[in-house]
């Protein structure tokens, strides 16, 4: 499951068919305690 985030609206392919705008994944990534750079990505928010 792929969405696109300028129409917010979810496909299988991995172009927007509203828009054309590549799409992402729908998912959040998996937590892990382990992760090196999660501060870093936090950060960045």
């Amino acid at each position: 499951m792929r969405h696109c985030r300028r129409d917010r609206v979810y496909t299988l392919s991995t172009q927007c068919p509203v828009c054309g705008e590549p799409t992402g994944s729908a998912h959040p990534p998996r937590f892990s305690p382990e992760d090196r750079y999660g501060r870093f990505r936090r950060m960045v928010r």
